[in-house]
């Protein structure tokens, strides 16, 4: 089982629960129709990498990045930041046949994950998640632009599964992505207002 990091306690995540569709602008600039209700699907513990691949079985990639919180004792615990790769071709080729989109976002070493801080001290308002790629700020988004809060993402996934200690909630991506370029150089940041709380660097390979 791969393992994350909240300060020095290590969790072995069952699930990543995300989230589609979660900022407005995101889903306008994807052409998508805006949800009636909370968009949701899971990742399973082998999506969990460090290792960026612009490629997946001769498939293009696509970033996406996230503010990620960690479940303790069935609340949110702990925050950190996400890098969800799509296969984009394949998720609208699937989308199109009616079919689930598993095949093109739950393959293993689709989740990027930074560490995790605790939440304690913060306030849920005041996060914002910022990615570069190669010096250029690409996708910038916070809390109070999502169209359900982390709460409301929270108790909706409850309603329908359990979530274990370490089990981690990505909340949708800001506008923004694009595709993993060979070479690129993929620096994240999870900040409070204008501190600086992770950041984080990946090589796409």
């Amino acid at each position: 089982m791969k393992s994350i990091y909240c300060g020095e306690e290590r969790f072995s995540p069952s699930k990543l629960v995300c989230v589609g569709r979660n900022y407005l602008a995101h889903i306008e600039e994807l052409g998508n129709a805006i949800p009636t209700e909370m968009v949701l699907f899971n990742k399973p513990n082998s999506a969990i990498t460090q290792t960026l691949f612009a490629m997946h079985n001769e498939q293009r990639l696509h970033y996406e990045v996230e503010i990620a919180f960690l479940i303790k004792n069935s609340a949110l615990f702990g925050v950190g930041l996400a890098l969800d790769l799509t296969k984009r071709e394949l998720q609208s080729h699937l989308k199109s046949q009616g079919l689930p989109w598993e095949r093109a976002k739950a393959f293993d070493g689709s989740a990027l994950l930074s560490r995790f801080i605790p939440l304690e001290a913060l306030t849920l308002e005041s996060l914002q998640v910022e990615l570069f790629i190669n010096c250029v700020r690409v996708q910038c988004g916070d809390v109070t632009q999502m169209i359900y809060s982390p709460h409301t993402i929270l108790h909706e996934v409850q309603c329908y599964t359990h979530l274990i200690d370490g089990d981690v909630l990505l909340t949708g991506t800001p506008k923004g992505v694009g595709e993993v370029q060979v070479g690129d150089v993929f620096l994240a940041r999870l900040k409070s207002g204008d501190k600086t709380l992770i950041e984080t660097e990946w090589l796409a390979q």
